[in-house]
């Protein structure tokens, strides 16, 4: 017999999500706070909230729940994938994945979701803008590659594409200064342990810290 109340599948996109309640059944809410509020109104007392994780879309969300005292998972989407498959279903709808999702729940053993701190979500944040830095650097720098193998360069194309490279460089080494003063702020003793380490620089051990713990 189910411990909870009533489980609840989230299937959450840029705009709406859809829900599936294992009692009350299919759902759907704006994906903003107004439609957070209007979800939180209709849970009973001891339900558990199922997600998948996507990125940022269900954030929020979780956030949202678990500071308003909600059991809250968020779930590998590779696990509800091959559970959907265990049970040969074929049809792909919103409604269906969040029925998907709210049947894992009711099935499986989940893990509980833990909220972020101001501090490790700023961090989260920063390592999505850097992730995204280095991209457009490594294409910034075949670029500049390309350009040299076309034999004759334009002058203002190198020089344009010189100069976004440096500010790339700048702009990364500002996020690993800011990044580094987040973790010893929260996490010196960690940081610390780690640089005694052989072979472990600061900049792997504010990585290895952020990372292991948080994401």
């Amino acid at each position: 017999m189910n411990k909870y109340s009533e489980i609840f599948g989230i299937d959450i996109s840029k705009n709406v999500f859809d829900c599936y309640g294992s009692i009350q059944g299919h759902l759907q809410f704006k994906n903003d706070e107004l439609g957070f509020k209007k979800f939180r109104k209709l849970l009973p007392k001891n339900s558990l909230v199922v997600m998948e994780a996507t990125g940022y879309y269900h954030y929020r969300f979780a956030q949202f729940l678990y500071k308003q005292g909600i059991c809250v998972s968020v779930v590998n989407p590779l696990s509800i994938k091959r559970f959907v498959q265990m049970k040969l279903a074929k049809i792909k709808t919103d409604k269906a994945d969040a029925k998907a999702i709210c049947n894992y729940g009711l099935t499986q053993e989940v893990p509980f979701y833990t909220a972020l701190t101001d501090v490790q979500s700023e961090c989260l944040q920063l390592f999505r803008l850097m992730d995204n830095q280095l991209k457009i650097r490594t294409a910034t720098k075949n670029k500049i590659h390309g350009e040299k193998v076309l034999g004759i360069p334009s002058p203002y194309v190198y020089r344009s594409l010189k100069r976004t490279l440096k500010y790339l460089d700048k702009e990364l080494k500002g996020i690993e200064h800011k990044l580094l003063s987040l973790v010893k702020k929260e996490h010196q003793k960690q940081l610390t342990l780690l640089q005694s380490i052989p072979g472990i620089g600061l900049k792997d051990s504010v990585v290895f810290n952020s990372s292991y713990r948080w994401f």
